[in-house]
């Protein structure tokens, strides 16, 4: 057997393992499946709504229908089905959740990883503007970037990404910290190794269970900090997303006039999502660290 077929055998059980693990997590297969199902339907909207859904001058309804036989979920102020609209507003929803989310957490991974390989006054300094960035709101942070930049879905998935990597970045700082600690890290030195090598080799595979389980939960975070930016009016007013829908329906007048059907299935869909990959989240934590002690 060469080395590489080992190395792939090694990882195709490592994962079994895993899986078998997760499988004990009712809450996490539960969260699963339903991510599974919205992310399905994301990427299949063209097929069950079509494009021209967020049409507003070929709307098939008239402004705000309540839920009917024809449009389940009720029409907009401009006569689009909301079924259609929140279908198709999961693509952009989901798709800003997780950029969002990967980038924030490269962002502290590599941050972590640096100060606490290096450590000393390096470490102290980097750690500061941790800290900084730690104890101011990240949204009020992500309001400011996306205010000051052009109004696209780029510009909030650079808004949340770089405001919301301080406590990856603490976390790894830790794990980083207690790796470099054991033995073979001083015989990697020993043999060596440079600071390249050991941050590469042995610290970035020994803290990727951490960030696997942070970019879990920090999708969640992204999702809902997206929903907020769209709701005060700082999304792309191109695509359409649950945070849009909100802020049109609070536009509309909804909450005044008692169009429940325009807030509630956007409103129900974050909620859902965020509980969805929390609840992975927990689950994924709880395998990688049984210390936890995550209920099931």
């Amino acid at each position: 057997m060469t080395a590489a077929s080992l190395t792939w055998t090694r990882r195709r059980d490592s994962v079994s393992r895993f899986w078998r693990a997760y499988r004990t997590h009712r809450a996490g297969l539960y969260g699963l499946v339903g991510l599974a199902l919205i992310a399905l339907i994301a990427v299949a909207a063209p097929l069950l709504v079509g494009d021209d859904v967020q049409s507003v001058t070929n709307a098939p309804g008239s402004a705000l229908e309540p839920p009917s036989g024809e449009f389940p979920l009720g029409t907009d102020q401009f006569g689009r089905s909301l079924l259609g609209l929140l279908v198709w507003g999961a693509r952009i929803s989901l798709t800003v959740g997780l950029l969002a989310a990967a980038l924030s957490v490269a962002i502290g991974t590599l941050v972590g990883i640096i100060a606490g390989h290096y450590g000393g006054w390096f470490s102290t300094v980097v750690m500061r503007i941790t800290d900084w960035f730690l104890v101011m709101p990240t949204l009020v942070l992500a309001i400011v970037l996306a205010t000051v930049m052009s109004r696209s879905v780029w510009t909030v998935v650079l808004a949340i990404g770089v405001t919301s990597w301080p406590t990856t970045a603490r976390l790894v700082r830790a794990q980083t910290i207690a790796v470099e600690s054991r033995p073979y890290i001083e015989r990697a030195r020993a043999l060596g190794g440079g600071h390249g090598h050991i941050m590469t080799r042995h610290v970035l595979p020994n803290v990727m269970p951490l960030v696997l389980a942070q970019t879990t939960l920090g999708i969640s975070t992204a999702i809902l900090t997206e929903a907020t930016l769209a709701f005060l009016g700082l999304g792309d007013p191109t695509v359409v997303s649950w945070g849009g829908m909100l802020q049109d329906a609070r536009e509309a007048g909804a909450v005044s006039s008692g169009h429940w059907w325009y807030l509630a299935p956007p409103g129900i869909a974050i909620a859902l999502v965020a509980l969805a990959f929390t609840l992975c989240g927990r689950a994924i934590e709880a395998v990688l660290n049984p210390k936890l002690g995550v209920a099931r």
